[in-house]
């Protein structure tokens, strides 16, 4: 009897099994995309993080060159900006001495000038010296003579040529004597004259701008 149980409970299982109803296959389908949908977001995640780990090792590898570079551009504009700072001392320095060079020949040249004039004005004077003393001879009965009107018209634009060139006559009688324009010669007790006063002028004394380019030989006053 027990054989026939066991073999009746094994029979009926078996139809029991049989006659389970079927797992539709549109439900499989479904749970087999949503296995596949999590499987593909899981990969996707997976790529995403290791595209974001890729620049940061890709940076972090670069990141020491980058620093040289900055380092080397830094060094290439400090080394310009020094050189830049040289050139512009030089040029400064350079300009300096070569206002400095005009200046020094411009007023070398205005010296060698007015030594030039003064020069020919020394030896332009003793005609003039001639000329006075050759009018002063002259009689009062022949001061209206051509020969003595021509030498008077020549002394009188001698005399303006040089005064157009800077020559003055310095003024010496009446005056008190000046050692800087004048030179005594003579002394005379005169007390009509104060003391120190210029009473004869011997030869006529010519200055150049500032420049005394003839003393004046005269009688003073004691």
């Amino acid at each position: 009897m027990s054989k026939k149980k066991k073999y009746n409970q094994e029979e009926s299982i078996r139809e029991e099994k049989n006659t389970a109803e079927p797992v539709p296959e549109e439900e499989n389908a479904e749970e087999a995309g949503q296995e596949e949908e999590i499987l593909s977001d899981e990969e996707t995640m997976q790529e995403e993080q290791s595209s974001e780990e890729e620049p940061k090792s890709s940076t972090e590898e670069t990141g020491k060159p980058a620093k040289k570079e900055r380092k080397l551009k830094w060094t290439k504009q400090e080394d310009l900006e020094e050189k830049v700072k040289e050139a512009t001392d030089r040029y400064a320095r350079l300009f300096a001495e070569f206002d400095n060079y005009r200046k020094r020949t411009d007023k070398e040249k205005a010296q060698r000038y007015d030594f030039g004039v003064r020069d020919i004005v020394e030896k332009i004077l003793p005609v003039i010296d001639n000329f006075e003393r050759g009018l002063a001879a002259v009689p009062e009965d022949k001061a209206d003579d051509s020969f003595v009107t021509g030498m008077q018209m020549t002394y009188k634009q001698l005399l303006k040529t040089l005064e157009d060139a800077g020559v003055k006559p310095i003024e010496a009688v009446g005056q008190e004597f000046n050692p800087d324009f004048h030179n005594a010669v003579m002394h005379v007790d005169d007390p009509e004259v104060g003391d120190n006063i210029i009473v004869e002028e011997f030869q006529k004394g010519y200055i150049y701008k500032d420049h005394v380019v003839r003393y004046s030989m005269v009688k003073v006053a004691n």
